[in-house]
């Protein structure tokens, strides 16, 4: 099979990588909740040769993820897991938790589950990094945003471009605090919360 690509992972790996990487210098495995096409892995797994970075998504899109393993020969890049966030999550605890653009795919159901797997399976004193778009008090900050929030509801009316403020208190109430709030290329932000 060919492999999937995303064009917009191809765009923000470095920048992500940029503020992830002083983080992670202290942590050794991070489990990757919805890798997509597996592109965020390879990249961050090569740049970050002293973790082990774990893959996970639902089964159909374990292929095109192992293609970009296999193609890569990264070695500290785990198979991915089957994880649906319908489901237990079929892992242990975990010292760092890393999700990129889910939150406005999934429903707002499943972004409470995913916060119950958080809960869950993030160890004490853990990281959890959230990277994608989001509104600050109920307002898009950018009409691009506005634009793609209105094109994900038309696909999905339970999607959405999440507000900023109901992720963090999803965090709060499983005993997170926000460590960092970055402002990313193309109005994205990453969100990072610490156990």
């Amino acid at each position: 099979m060919s492999k999937p690509f995303s064009q917009a992972c191809e765009n923000n790996k470095a920048p992500i990588l940029s503020r992830l990487k002083p983080y992670l210098l202290d942590y050794d495995h991070v489990l990757e909740v919805g890798s997509g096409t597996g592109q965020h892995a390879v990249y961050f797994a090569q740049q970050l040769s002293h973790l082990i970075w774990q893959t996970s998504d639902r089964a159909q899109n374990h292929a095109g993820i192992q293609k970009w393993l296999d193609d890569s020969q990264v070695n500290n890049v785990i198979a991915p897991l089957p994880l649906d966030l319908n489901e237990g999550w079929p892992i242990e605890q975990v010292p760092v938790i890393y999700t990129a653009n889910t939150m406005h795919i999934v429903s707002v159901e499943l972004v409470k589950m995913f916060f119950k797997g958080v809960a869950k399976h993030l160890a004490v004193e853990g990281l959890l990094c959230i990277y994608g778009p989001f509104n600050y008090e109920g307002e898009f900050t950018s009409d691009s945003n506005a634009h793609f929030d209105a094109h994900l509801k038309m696909n999905d009316p339970q999607s959405g471009i999440r507000d900023f403020e109901w992720i963090c208190s999803l965090a709060q109430h499983v005993g997170l605090r926000l460590l960092e709030d970055f402002t990313m290329p193309a109005n994205n932000r990453l969100l990072l919360f610490k156990r």
